[in-house]
């Protein structure tokens, strides 16, 4: 099928429409309209989130892609460093096997050992500690009762480990709460009401108090930072969720608003002073005090919806340069290339911005009326003059060691959010959105530490956040 270029195509309507004098006004304006209209069908039914901004969730009618065949054949490839399961030492059943001797030979036997197999069982089951306070009565009959635990303050109620599986199972696998009540009934023999399960989630949230301003604190003085927001559905009604994270930390945030006004509420970037990976979106570049980094698999995305559209070939040529120059920083070893490698990229990177030009050129006032306000420019020369305009930005990868290519750390660290909606539908209130925000974001960070999520939510409900936290090491970059 041969390509089209739409843009050339249509401007090439337009110049012929203004070289025929006779045409009526009228005429003129609806084939104008026309044009317009058939660029923008051409825009929307190419567009999806492979060639641009477009969440994935957008995309109509998805199709999983099919996965090129590969001369290799089937399983571990050799030089694989491969995983088994491991044999414990200390098994919690051991079951003895006799040999049935009548079934031996006529001899004499002795034995000399045993062969062992294991099987991994896993147990679900109610524990109930009942706790018995002895009481004492003297002569005159006082009565002396020994004291309880400080945690143990009714005659039954719910422990640690219920309220830390529940948290877990509802913020972190984010099953919803009549979900949770039937396994809890069904599995573990344990009545809990959807009442219980709200009282253990706020109860996290308000113990996570000391972590919000410890993980504010470490995200603020962090050499790096990735920045993105999404949409929530709140009651029905659009919210937004920010967040800040890097290696070892992560903030999620909800607001009422998506810009710089719910951003300086966090008190995190207007503090950050390193380096900060985004996706371009304009309130970040309010926050002058810190250096930017730009997503570069936004660009290339953006990059493959110009050659789908108009098979510029400024943009295949941009877009296999952008990906030679990630390859090339991940072969060094410090994940920096040389002064002399990232210049030679750099006048590359400009040769093409200019040999764009060419084929993207600046709209041109039209002859004879004059039409008010800028003139319009298409989306390939949007793109291009933003590549020009952020180049240090969009390069900064090449020459600092822990800036990396995209943004995919920020964006993974709300895109179970998502999930989260679509099984929920939507919060009910802003309070939901905040205890999960908090919760999950001391989830996260705690995965990043090293620590499982039920041992960390554990750690919390003893009263105390886990001491890896608070041990000094280097920024996470």
């Amino acid at each position: 099928m041969t390509l089209v270029n739409v843009t050339k195509t249509i401007n090439k309507a337009k110049k012929l429409l203004e070289k025929e004098k006779g045409v009526s006004p009228v005429l003129e304006s609806v084939c104008e309209s026309l044009l317009t209209i058939v660029s923008l069908l051409v825009d929307r039914q190419k567009t999806n989130s492979s060639n641009s901004s477009l969440p994935p969730s957008l995309d109509p009618n998805r199709k999983k892609k099919s996965r090129s065949k590969s001369d290799k054949k089937p399983g571990g490839q050799p030089g694989r460093t491969g995983t088994t399961l491991e044999p414990v030492s200390n098994p919690d059943k051991i079951i003895p096997l006799k040999v049935h001797k009548d079934q031996l030979p006529e001899g004499q036997y002795k034995e000399v050992g045993y062969e062992a197999r294991q099987v991994i069982e896993i147990e679900i089951s109610r524990v109930v500690t009942e706790y018995r306070a002895q009481v004492l009565e003297d002569g005159l009959g006082n009565r002396h009762t020994a004291p309880f635990p400080s945690a143990i303050t009714r005659p039954i109620q719910y422990g640690q480990s219920v309220k830390s599986h529940a948290v877990y199972l509802s913020q972190f696998q984010l099953l919803p709460y009549d979900r949770l009540r039937d396994y809890f009934a069904s599995e573990l023999k344990i009545p809990v009401s959807a009442g219980s399960l709200f009282n253990f989630n706020q109860e996290a949230y308000e113990k996570l108090e000391g972590f919000e301003t410890l993980v504010k604190e470490k995200l603020c003085n962090a050499p790096l930072l990735h920045t993105d927001e999404t949409g929530i559905n709140v009651n029905g009604k659009r919210k937004w969720l920010h967040t800040a994270s890097n290696r070892l930390w992560t903030h999620l945030f909800p607001h009422e608003k998506r810009g710089t006004d719910a951003t300086n509420e966090t008190g995190i970037l207007p503090k950050f002073r390193g380096v900060m990976v985004h996706d371009n979106w304009a309130p970040y570049y309010t926050y002058e005090a810190c250096t930017h980094a730009l997503c570069n698999a936004h660009h290339l995305r953006e990059l493959e919806g110009v050659i789908l559209r108009e098979n510029f070939k400024w943009a295949k040529r941009m877009q296999d340069l952008l990906k030679k120059m990630n390859e090339a920083v991940n072969e060094t070893e410090n994940d920096k290339l040389a002064k002399e490698s990232a210049a030679a990229f750099r006048e590359q990177y400009k040769k093409i911005l200019e040999d764009g030009d060419v084929e993207t050129p600046p709209p041109k006032s039209p002859t004879g009326r004059k039409k008010r306000g800028r003139l319009k420019k298409t989306k390939s020369r949007n793109l291009l003059e933003r590549m020009r305009h952020r180049e240090k930005d969009i390069l900064r990868f090449l020459d600092v060691s822990y800036v990396p290519f995209t943004n995919n750390l920020g964006e993974n660290d709300i895109r179970m959010t998502k999930v989260q909606q679509k099984i929920s539908g939507c919060f009910k209130a802003m309070g939901g959105a905040n205890i999960f925000c908090r919760t999950r974001s001391y989830l996260l960070s705690a995965r990043k530490h090293g620590i499982l999520p039920t041992d960390a939510l554990t750690t919390l409900f003893k009263g105390a956040l886990p001491e890896v936290f608070y041990e000094p090491s280097k920024q996470a970059e």
